[in-house]
């Protein structure tokens, strides 16, 4: 098969996704199965943050378990400004942003002169110290966390209504997917590639390259706390469990089960990790109630195993069974 064949064959099922992902409110009304919107809701969420991990993670070389954080950020944004009757949405995002943007510079300007597990930790560390912060925060709920009194409000957009709540996140969802993808190819993504290649020899060529690994670890954090921003409106609630390390874990795994040196990538690894958690988790069989039972306890080795086996097998993901081994967006 043509080079030029496998990228025309995965650009058809990034459509085939895409369609799915729009199709889904039309196919949740006509089934009246509120389930599913709610269901695709989070996944494309996920698949938003995984989207701006793979920006620094595939593309740039650098292994965030922090970016969780972010998350909680964009949640609590929303979750406090409503706790003290601000529910316009517009102030809240802005908030949630600006208070990221402050956290992913201070945190950005000392993570990315590191490298390996230093590199590593630190997110984790600095991601950790905000879960705690969260859980002493006893007027927001503390450890439980709080429900929010309404969804934001909009003002064009009615987040009451759940198709316009699904289809803003579908739109927040496209416009990075657009980005990303234009990003990698510019001046800005060559030189985050490049100096996860080689940075030296970017640093001979007079790129600055501190600069440009900042400002990807920046965006990447801000495009998280949108994410934390839709995910408390979805669930309507703010919780410091969106914080939690394992909650990064689980994007790096979306990012790499999907393809992490693709675009797309994150969005199939989002999808086929939270729908097969979603179906392991409620197994059962007929036949073999016991192994049904068996899956159910032990769903996460499960995953764990079919994660190990795509890795193993395809190295970009499960995007990468999509025609041959190779590095099309």
């Amino acid at each position: 098969m043509a080079k030029l064949e496998i990228r025309e064959l995965k650009t058809w099922v990034a459509g085939l996704v895409i369609l799915l992902f729009a199709a889904v409110p039309i196919v949740s009304v006509l089934t009246d199965q509120a389930f599913y919107m709610a269901q695709y809701s989070r996944i494309m969420i996920y698949a938003l943050a995984a989207v701006a991990l793979n920006l620094i993670l595939g593309f740039g070389g650098m292994v965030s378990l922090g970016h969780a954080l972010y998350i909680g950020i964009g949640a609590y944004g929303v979750g406090m400004l409503d706790f003290h009757g601000v529910t316009n949405g517009w102030l809240q995002l802005l908030a949630a942003l600006g208070v990221g943007g402050l956290f992913a510079t201070a945190i950005g300007a000392v993570v990315v002169r590191l490298k390996g597990m230093t590199f590593i930790m630190i997110t984790l560390a600095f991601a950790q110290m905000g879960y705690f912060l969260a859980v002493t925060l006893r007027t927001y709920g503390g450890e439980d966390g709080r429900a929010l009194s309404s969804r934001s409000q909009m003002y064009l957009l009615d987040f009451a209504n759940p198709v316009v709540l699904y289809y803003a996140i579908f739109a927040c969802l496209m416009a990075t997917l657009w980005w990303v993808n234009r990003s990698i190819t510019s001046r800005f993504g060559m030189a985050i590639r490049g100096s996860k290649s080689n940075e030296r020899r970017m640093l001979a060529l007079g790129f600055p390259t501190f600069r440009y690994k900042l400002a990807a670890y920046v965006i990447s954090a801000q495009i998280c706390v949108v994410a934390g921003f839709l995910l408390a409106n979805l669930t309507l609630y703010a919780s410091p469990s969106y914080m939690q390390w394992m909650v990064s874990a689980e994007l790096i795994i979306m990012v790499i089960l999907g393809g992490m040196f693709t675009v797309f990538g994150p969005v199939i690894g989002a999808l086929v990790f939270l729908l097969l958690e979603e179906w392991l988790s409620n197994f059962h069989s007929a036949s073999f109630p016991a192994f049904g039972e068996l899956v159910n306890e032990h769903w996460l080795a499960v995953l764990g195993v079919f994660v190990i086996v795509v890795v193993l097998t395809a190295r970009n993901g499960v995007y990468g069974y999509v025609g041959k081994r190779g590095r099309t967006p």
